[in-house]
């Protein structure tokens, strides 16, 4: 059953300039400039920034030629590190590389794992969640949290609040009753500033050009709402804070409210069931979802290196399903690809669509790019299922 009585839930999220979103933004940027040119490319590339540096490397097995230094710079330039005065900079800023083959015992289990098909790039264990919260059957606090530090982005970038910096956190907590959201308790809002911006002001127009567009119709006289909580937010980005690829998981995915597999996603072509079986797993929880045959549901999916098809397939709806997770199970095995090169195929993944994925979240999103949230089974799976 959805929990019973009233209680919190808290998720964060980040914008694009926050280090660790940057190192996720390099490496799939990497990832889309060799898809362009090598669809079956295999990467797993990681980015780690600090003060003054910028570290890429990890394995890459292509005929493609990027030029990394200008990418790195052109990512850089593109969220905002555009300034001397921040301390860190897409011009000065050094790029090191260190980048080599990808294994040839891991290559043999994903080329090989049989005659015809391709077989998982690793062993492990993937999760997709869906609730009916939002219209976009996401969670409300990350749904929330994602959109404010968005907003926070688009009043930097259009010149609004033309004193902000690129690096910044959100936090939502929602009140919930009887497993439904509510109210919007609490808002946090940390976001880098020029130095000359007075607190009072960055606080007034932070809460009426972000936080009320955002979160104003779920707030009430009792809604708090904490901006910049120090007082002062100048420092950021990676000179205040080493930031690296795929530290920030659980923003990527359900904010905590689902659970998350094994491995990061950014940097890692679809070979790489990571990434691929988990945005699988949110496609089949999501036309769950949306067919109504739960209010909330979960996916796990697991695989072994080389293996074809999944080790199991686990559905949970936390009780609020129309008909047995065990029923759904069948469904599930009946309507959706779960071999690792039919699931590239279907998601049509062999594409560079990536980097677009490596902030604000990679589910949720209103972009047809993100095929992983469509809701196209939906009518199959509740006629399949007697409702």
């Amino acid at each position: 059953m959805k929990k019973k009585g009233t209680f919190l839930f808290t998720s964060e999220a980040m914008t694009e300039g926050h280090p660790d979103k940057v190192c996720d933004q390099i490496s799939d940027g990497m990832l889309d400039s060799i898809l362009r040119q090598d669809p079956l490319a295999r990467v797993a590339c990681e980015t780690m920034a600090g003060m003054g540096f910028i570290i890429v490397t990890g394995e890459i097995t292509t005929t493609a030629y990027v030029d990394v230094q200008s990418l790195v710079r052109k990512v850089l330039k593109e969220i905002g590190y555009s300034k001397p005065e921040y301390g860190f900079d897409y011009g000065s800023v050094g790029v090191l590389t260190s980048i080599h083959e990808q294994s040839g015992d891991i290559a043999m289990g994903v080329n090989e794992g049989t005659k015809k098909a391709v077989g998982a790039g690793d062993q492990g264990m993937m999760c997709g969640y869906a609730s009916n919260d939002t219209p976009s059957l996401m969670p409300m606090p990350i749904d929330m949290a994602h959109q404010l530090a968005l907003k926070l982005a688009d009043v930097r970038k259009d010149g609004s609040l033309y004193y902000l910096r690129p690096d910044g956190k959100t936090q939502v907590t929602i009140e919930y009753k009887d497993g439904k959201p509510v109210r919007v308790h609490t808002v946090v809002i940390a976001a880098q500033h020029d130095p000359d911006v007075t607190l009072d002001k960055l606080r007034k127009d932070i809460e009426e050009m972000v936080v009320k567009p955002v979160c104003g119709k779920m707030m009430d006289k009792n809604t708090k709402v904490f901006i910049n909580n120090t007082g002062r937010f100048v420092l950021g980005g990676p000179v205040a804070d080493s930031g690296c690829t795929g530290r920030k998981i659980i923003v990527d995915t359900y904010g905590g409210m689902g659970s998350h597999g094994g491995g990061a996603f950014s940097g890692k072509d679809p070979t790489k069931v990571d990434r691929t079986a988990a945005y699988m797993a949110r496609y089949i929880a999501k036309n769950i979802v949306a067919a109504g045959l739960a209010e909330e549901c979960e996916i796990q999916l697991a695989y072994v290196i080389g293996g074809v098809g999944p080790l199991s397939v686990y559905v949970d709806t936390r009780g609020t399903g129309k008909i047995p997770d065990d029923k759904l199970v069948t469904l599930v095995d009946k309507h959706f690809p779960m071999e690792p090169g039919a699931m590239i195929k279907y998601l049509d993944l062999r594409r560079p669509i990536f980097r677009k994925t490596a902030c604000y979240g990679h589910f949720g999103r209103d972009d047809p790019d993100f095929t992983w949230e469509r809701t196209d089974k939906a009518a199959d799976l509740k006629k399949d299922a007697g409702l």
